[in-house]
């Protein structure tokens, strides 16, 4: 068989070594408070944006009345700063108590009971990213049985102010530590992002027995350039990165900052094209009580949370990488689909790329296409040129039904009029 074709093949089978704790069978959706809010502890002048539980009670009720939760919108996150400075008396974290007077076992609690799910951060160091107490290797037994005495649903174990060595050891540890309570909590570890990001130093086979998810890369920003970058970085070193992905164990390219200040709409519908097609996890970083509506239509694309959350869990990849700054990436979907994203890296103006089925390798035959964003369907024929318009930083997103069939024809160069080697379809 083709060495592309293996590679999907490996994709597919490979989601028997995801960690054993049934969690995040496809990319977990919800909310984080992390980009949007960072660590603000103002409370008596800021009292509905601080680091408390009324911010995190506000952002369950909009998740559960504003039609987030029926999408899959379902996980509201708790990042750095909510503890005490201090452990208590028998050595366990606990909430700031005038911040989460009520402590995190209510917020789980309140959560469960709107049919969504609560996560909690943590840190594998002597501190927090922010300084509050951090787990050692001493403390992560304690702490495991204390998220789950918490009915915590999630943990994202960070690793400021810790060293390799202890990674190395922490890191496992807190993965049995977590099943050990008897209670399924998703893990999240940051350990790849702390290692470079890649092999030689990053197991990624490991990886995929400790962690649910893992973040490669730096924390993202609110801006263009910092989304750009994440996208090429994965692109990049998408050989590596693809087949460690699958069912309950996912690359994390961080937050989706739809709805903040630095994205345009055609650059938010990237970014939302992007994440669902490198079957990214979908956590909002943003205010859903003050969201623009343009900003929820897109994040509220029923046909882009579908090819997210598509149960193959196959990463998406670039196909087609075009000096004029066109990229392709494509993503192969159950029931005899799969999904294109024609990306513009310009900046100039609209872009008319013109290519065909036939040239990204689709097998002979008529194909329905639904444009994701302006919710259109035709039918292209693999033989037929067609034209995308693609918008400056913008992107064209297609979900293509098809019969099933490999594509065995000899492997093809080019998706456009340049382009990078295209593996075989498989549709």
């Amino acid at each position: 068989m083709h060495a592309a074709a293996l590679l999907l093949v490996s994709a597919l089978c490979s989601a028997t070594w995801a960690l054993d704790n049934g969690e995040m069978r496809v990319p977990p959706m919800g909310w984080l408070a992390w980009e949007r809010f960072r660590c603000d502890l103002d409370c008596q002048h800021d009292p509905k944006n601080c680091i408390s539980e009324n911010l995190f009670i506000d952002m369950a009720d909009r998740l559960f009345e504003d039609g987030w939760r029926e999408l899959g919108y379902v996980y509201v996150n708790i990042d750095d700063c909510w503890s005490s400075m201090k452990r208590d008396e028998k050595g366990r974290l606990q909430a700031d108590p005038q911040r989460f007077p009520r402590g995190i076992r209510f917020l789980s609690r309140y959560m469960h009971a709107r049919g969504l799910k609560l996560g909690l951060y943590g840190d594998m160091g002597t501190h927090t990213c922010g300084g509050y107490p951090g787990t050692t290797l001493d403390d992560i037994a304690l702490d495991a049985q204390t998220f789950a005495d918490w009915e915590v649903d999630m943990f994202k174990f960070d690793g400021c102010y810790s060293n390799a060595t202890v990674q190395e050891q922490g890191y496992p540890l807190m993965s049995k530590a977590l099943n050990a309570t008897g209670r399924p909590i998703a893990y999240s570890c940051s350990w790849p992002a702390y290692q470079g990001g890649l092999p030689p130093k990053v197991n990624y086979t490991q990886l995929g027995q400790l962690c649910n998810l893992w973040r490669n890369y730096g924390d993202i920003q609110d801006s263009w350039d910092s989304v750009l970058n994440i996208v090429e970085w994965f692109s990049e070193n998408q050989d590596v990165l693809a087949p460690a992905a699958g069912p309950g164990k996912w690359n994390d390219p961080d937050m989706l900052i739809i709805g903040d200040f630095g994205l345009s709409m055609d650059q938010s519908r990237a970014q939302m094209a992007l994440w669902a097609i490198m079957a990214a996890p979908l956590f909002m970083s943003n205010d859903l009580r003050t969201i623009s509506s343009g900003a929820r239509s897109i994040l509220q694309n029923k046909m882009a949370v579908i090819i997210n959350q598509d149960p193959l869990g196959i990463q998406g990849r670039r196909i087609v990488k075009e000096k004029i700054g066109i990229d392709v990436f494509w993503r192969p979907l159950s029931k005899n689909a799969s999904a294109l994203v024609f990306f513009s890296r310009r900046n100039d103006m609209p872009y008319r790329y013109q290519t065909s089925l036939g040239k990204l390798n689709y097998t002979t035959g008529s194909y329905e296409i639904h444009d994701v964003f302006a919710q259109k369907t035709t039918t292209l024929k693999d033989s037929t040129p067609f034209v995308v318009s693609v918008n400056p930083t913008g992107v064209v997103m297609w979900h293509v039904s098809a019969p099933a069939k490999w594509n065995r024809r000899p492997f093809r160069r080019g998706g456009g009029r340049r382009g990078n080697a295209i593996p075989p379809v498989f549709l």
